[in-house]
């Protein structure tokens, strides 16, 4: 008869170091389990009686651990960089929380302002049963699938994924994603959950348009938010580097949290590029030139020439006042500023103030008299012509645009040719920006720049536009600095793009209605200056440049405004898209552009009868603008002309912080 089998007795004491198992400096890859002592199995007989028998051996108890020395030390490591990472957290919440409770004004608990057009595509969806159902029914079956995927992958059989992430999302490259079987199950389970959502909210039918795009849009940006790449635990990258370096990645992290809250004082500022690396003057925004002329808006610079010879007629760019000039000149190799000047171009750029409280009532008006109106003034005394070339870059063209209807109107043609870079006039496609343009949305930002003290800071297009592309310019960047604990990388685009400037309240409103929310220019409902604008009387020649990717000015809707001139206009597109688009200087041989001779109605037609080039698009634009520029004249030094130098290029507006 079998003997009973006697009840294990726990042990007293842990097993002797020497006979665990042997001591590792590092802490082995995930599959292995080495911080836990392996148990020997527990016998299946009866035990055995005879002398010299082995002694049965006690079952492993899981609230026993044995580790070794290095693994001791790495797990106490661990623990104290977990802690620490915590209390910097904790501490800059804290310390945001009491930056933050003397502006409760700020805090809304709708800041998209998006329930309104939510319960209007809710009520809608519940109107409708049968669909819901539908749509519920098709989301069972893909987790049907999904679940069957995952038990014929668990049975050692290869199988395609039930779903796979969208061309160019970056979030799940990790392989870890695919090869580990819990992170795919995340991975899948999470986009078949949120593309069901976002599907759901785009077929709604019956809802105005721009009401379901708007939901479409914070339905997206919610699915991005809850993501499982975003969330440490579910992160396989972000936790191997946690184990990786026992703690001091995100002890890392949360002191990039801790600084990034302390920058936007007390609203999380994300850095996404490491600001210290660079100095406007020094390594950006080095071409050598003068400041000759400045009002209370801008400064006017004119830059050295380069060619012994240039055209008689100069040029004159408007970049964007949200931004800073030198997009056009981060390093000599992508230069735009300098590459015109060595094809001979006599080359001035407005530097448009970083406006305080001083300037809040400066209007649309004042910008197109002090700006447009003066500069062209100043160029020409300095070059003596009774002409220019000019060129507007995104809000700078559309600024541009306005001034030549006004010109027109008057019959003033100082200005021979205009160019536009990313710019509109006809804000019917405006794209997503549109969406943060309803009434409501223009209250909020109107209270916002009474707060601020009559401007809208800086920081509040950032986030705007980086809402744009939140994969892109927010939830990445939160992986990297505050999951991971790295650094960001030096880029001159990005610092550019971090110094942006405030924008005044008039100025800014006057923008916002009138074009994003009213379209008024392009049709027909705009006076300013005391004339009535329409841009059909403006018969100079016009280069359009757009961008295929560009999702501040969408191509369709820059090929709107291309139509609504009355004189010649030669349209182009370029690969990429907002900046790259633009900034592609020919020596990189990136990315390309297409041209068509005609401008059909509609952008598609024109796109099927487009012709591709490679490279860069500025080649394609010197010519047009050079058989449009006059004879050859001797060099212009901006030292030696009518208009006295006040300073060196860059000049000091573009140096002053918001």
């Amino acid at each position: 008869m079998a003997t009973a089998k006697p009840a294990p007795k726990p042990r007293k004491k842990a097993v002797p170091e020497a006979e665990s198992a042997p001591s590792k400096p590092k802490i082995p890859k995930a599959k292995a389990k080495p911080a836990i002592a392996e148990a020997p199995p527990e016998p299946k007989g009866p035990p055995e009686s005879a002398a010299g028998a082995k002694p049965a051996q006690p079952p492993f108890t899981p609230f026993e651990t044995v580790l070794s020395a290095d693994q001791l030390k790495m797990v106490e490591t661990l623990s104290a960089n977990l802690a620490r990472a915590a209390v910097t957290a904790q501490g800059a919440i804290a310390e945001a929380a009491l930056r933050q409770a003397d502006r409760p004004a700020a805090l809304t608990p709708d800041p998209f302002h998006v329930a309104p057009a939510l319960n209007e595509v809710m009520g809608r969806l519940a109107a409708q049963p049968d669909r819901l159902m539908r749509a519920q029914a098709d989301l069972f079956g893909q987790y049907m699938d999904l679940w069957q995927s995952v038990a014929r992958r668990a049975a050692g059989e290869e199988v395609k994924p039930v779903v796979a992430p969208a061309a160019g999302d970056k979030r799940f490259n990790d392989p870890d994603w695919a090869s580990n079987p819990m992170f795919d199950l995340m991975k899948q389970s999470y986009l078949l959950s949120s593309n069901w959502l976002n599907k759901l909210v785009a077929d709604v039918d019956g809802v105005d348009p721009a009401t379901k795009r708007r939901v479409e849009f914070f339905t997206k940006m919610l699915t991005d938010a809850f993501s499982p790449s975003n969330f440490l635990i579910s992160n396989p990258a972000a936790l191997r580097e946690v184990v990786q370096t026992q703690g001091e990645s995100l002890v890392k992290g949360m002191e990039n949290f801790a600084a990034d809250l302390e920058r936007g004082g007390g609203q999380l500022a994300i850095s996404q590029t490491d600001l210290a690396k660079f100095k406007v003057g020094e390594n950006v925004a080095t071409a050598p030139g003068k400041v000759v002329y400045q009002n209370d808006i801008l400064q006017l610079l004119q830059f050295n020439p380069t060619t012994e010879t240039v055209c008689e007629i100069p040029l004159l760019i408007f970049p964007p006042w949200i931004n800073k000039f030198y997009i056009l000149d981060l390093r000599p190799e992508n230069s735009m500023i300098r590459w015109l000047t060595g094809q001979g171009f006599t080359v001035f750029v407005a530097s448009w103030v970083n406006p305080d409280r001083k300037l809040a009532d400066k209007t649309f008006e004042d910008y197109m008299f002090e700006g447009i109106y003066d500069a062209t003034q100043q160029v020409m005394t300095q070059c003596g012509v009774d002409r220019v070339n000019t060129v507007g870059y995104c809000i700078g063209g559309t600024l541009l645009s306005v001034a030549l209807a006004h010109m027109a109107a008057k019959g003033d043609k100082r200005i021979n040719s205009a160019t536009f870079f990313a710019a509109q006039q006809d804000f019917a496609e405006a794209g997503d920006l549109l969406l943060f343009t309803n009434e409501e949305w223009l209250q909020s930002i109107e209270q916002q720049m009474d707060q601020a003290g009559g401007f809208l800071p800086s920081q509040s297009m950032a986030d705007t536009f980086n809402a744009l592309r939140g994969n892109d310019l927010i939830w990445s960047f939160f992986v990297s600095n505050y999951l991971m604990g790295k650094e960001p990388r030096p880029f001159d685009l990005l610092f550019w793009n971090a110094d942006q400037t405030r924008m005044p309240k008039a100025l800014h409103l006057f923008y916002l209605r009138n074009f994003y929310k009213d379209n008024a220019l392009t049709t027909g409902k705009l006076n300013l200056g005391g004339e009535h604008l329409d841009l059909s009387k403006v018969k100079i020649p016009i280069y359009v440049q757009s961008s295929k990717d560009d999702h501040i000015a969408p191509y369709r809707s820059v090929y709107r405004g291309a139509k609504a001139f009355g004189g010649p206009v030669t349209f182009t597109m370029a690969g990429s898209g907002h900046i790259a688009g633009v900034i592609n200087h020919p020596d990189a041989k990136k990315y390309q552009y297409w041209t068509n001779d005609k401008l059909p109605g509609d952008v598609s037609e024109w796109i099927a009868g487009g012709q591709e080039h490679p490279g860069s698009w500025w080649p394609h634009w010197g010519a047009w603008l050079r058989a449009r520029s006059g004879d050859q004249v001797p060099a212009r030094d901006p030292a030696k002309g009518k208009l006295k130098p006040l300073e060196d290029a860059p000049g000091s507006f573009v140096l002053v912080k918001s």
